[in-house]
């Protein structure tokens, strides 16, 4: 016991425990060094709004920041901007980001897409409502005819002109619906 105490107190290993000592200090110091530079610590650019820009304008303006850009979805039309324009963006506009991030895109397509009109006919109009909203159309005006089935969808038109149904048309387009009166 008393040599172990004796190692503990010698030159050799007081020298061996400060080499040790410098050693994870110089290890721990090169560390964040190394990280500072390697992950651009401090060094960040604000993301630009690119919210209504078109496609080209996009690649040069996020060029000229040095970032890259990603198109995620491009399904969700919105009326309200033009076509091929950004409707969302990550990270938002005001961000810090580091040069290189890559800036997620949502694009508005061209329009609408096309959906099938099902098939209403000889249905009741609520039935015909549900379906109609359920697959993305809005329901239109509302015309009666002699017909003993009151309520009972005898016809559907888009735009006055009268339509089978599966007929291609863009969602949210406006159906009318023609039904019976309940008189003969």
């Amino acid at each position: 016991m008393i040599n172990f105490l004796r190692f503990f107190l010698s030159k050799l290993f007081v020298k061996q425990l400060l080499w040790a000592l410098l050693l994870i200090m110089l290890f721990v110091g090169l560390s964040f060094y190394g990280l500072n530079k390697l992950t651009q610590h401090g060094e960040n650019i604000q993301v630009p709004d690119l919210e209504a820009l078109d496609v080209e304008t996009i690649a040069s303006v996020l060029d000229q920041h040095e970032l890259r850009f990603e198109v995620l979805d491009s399904t969700k039309f919105n009326p309200s901007y033009p076509a091929f324009a950004v409707i969302e963006q990550f990270p938002l506009a005001g961000s810090d980001v580091k040069k290189g991030r890559k800036i997620y895109l949502t694009i508005n397509p061209s329009g609408y897409r096309k959906l099938s009109v099902p098939d209403v006919i000889q249905i009741t109009k609520r039935n015909a409502e549900t379906r109609l909203t359920a697959v993305g159309f809005e329901l239109g005006e509302i015309t009666y005819r002699n017909n003993i089935g009151k309520d009972m969808v005898l016809e559907i038109r888009y735009q006055g002109k009268s339509i089978e149904p599966g007929t291609i048309l863009p969602k949210t387009s406006k159906i009318d619906l023609v039904l019976g009166n309940g008189k003969r």
